[in-house]
């Protein structure tokens, strides 16, 4: 049976950072099979979910990570996963969150917070800052994807919602 694995990873951004990191896997018989990849300023950053066969892999693999950080100036850390456990989703909505607003801190950490306090599942997250094209003021959004129980709908969520967007001073807007 194959070992499943997430590698995280990030650099100074440039050409070939997503070559030298995947080309560990690659040159170790492992199999990428799900990954988000972003630049955030001027860092690239991965997160790989793969798996192996070689059962003595991830002592060599923190080893390769190493290497990466010495000769690449790439962090990179590798973490067994359990076995894939089954989550039933027949009961949950998925919804998208829509947030908006002058940029601050705690936006995420309220909403976040909100969201697991009603046992609201989050399943991605993108956001940016931006300058308004008006008045160059900072202009956060975010657009949250998650997983809403069975029994709350996403109007109510939104309802619930309205308190924490008037504390941080943001629209949140929920669609299906």
């Amino acid at each position: 049976m194959e070992s499943r694995y997430i590698m995280t990873a990030f650099g100074r951004d440039r050409p070939g950072i997503v070559a030298d990191v995947t080309k560990i896997l690659y040159e170790n018989g492992c199999n990428l099979e799900d990954n988000t990849m972003t630049l955030l300023v001027d860092e690239f950053t991965l997160i790989l979910l793969f798996t192996c066969p070689r059962k003595d892999i991830e002592e060599h693999l923190n080893r390769e990570c190493r290497r990466l950080e010495r000769d690449n100036g790439i962090s990179a850390f590798i973490r067994p996963l359990e076995e894939r456990r089954e989550v039933s989703r027949s009961k949950s909505q998925d919804c998208t969150l829509h947030v908006e607003g002058m940029d601050q801190a705690g936006i995420v950490y309220k909403i976040s917070r909100y969201l697991a306090d009603n046992a609201v599942n989050i399943v991605d997250i993108k956001s940016t800052v931006k300058a308004s094209p008006e008045s160059g003021t900072a202009v956060y959004t975010m657009e949250i994807l998650v997983q809403v129980p069975g029994g709350s709908s996403p109007s109510q969520l939104e309802d619930g919602l309205a308190a924490v967007a008037e504390e941080v001073h943001v629209d949140i807007t929920v669609s299906r």
